[in-house]
């Protein structure tokens, strides 16, 4: 990973597919705010890492959010399921509600992300 003020730069090498998640700082939100980047289905997607229905963190272990079937992001407190492929909630507390993504572009085996349109 490579930081810049307002860039998070990863190896796409480093992102398993529906596997473990990679978390990064997110200083906009507050001193503790941390976003997370999965791949799904060849697909990079990166989130605030942030249940939509009470503000806790959704990794049960670090940088583990899917579910066991690897089909659904679980936020491990509230057992709420999430596409990966667009935050959308199918289960749970905050059906109907979505996580909140972040933009990013994934070219020659780097994903960057730009933090600076959290706010």
């Amino acid at each position: 990973m490579t930081e810049t003020s307002q860039c998070i730069v990863f190896n796409s090498e480093d992102l398993p597919e529906q596997g473990k998640g990679l978390r990064f700082a997110l200083p906009a939100l507050g001193e503790f705010a941390t976003g997370f980047l999965i791949r799904y289905r060849g697909q990079a997607y990166a989130y605030v890492n942030q249940c939509a229905h009470v503000p806790v963190e959704l990794d049960w272990n670090e940088g583990e959010f899917f579910t066991d079937e690897k089909e659904h992001l679980i936020c491990a407190t509230h057992g709420a399921h999430y596409r990966p492929d667009n935050g959308y909630c199918v289960m749970g507390p905050c059906k109907g509600k979505r996580l909140q993504s972040i933009p990013l572009i994934e070219e020659q085996q780097k994903i960057s992300i730009d933090i600076s349109v959290i706010t």
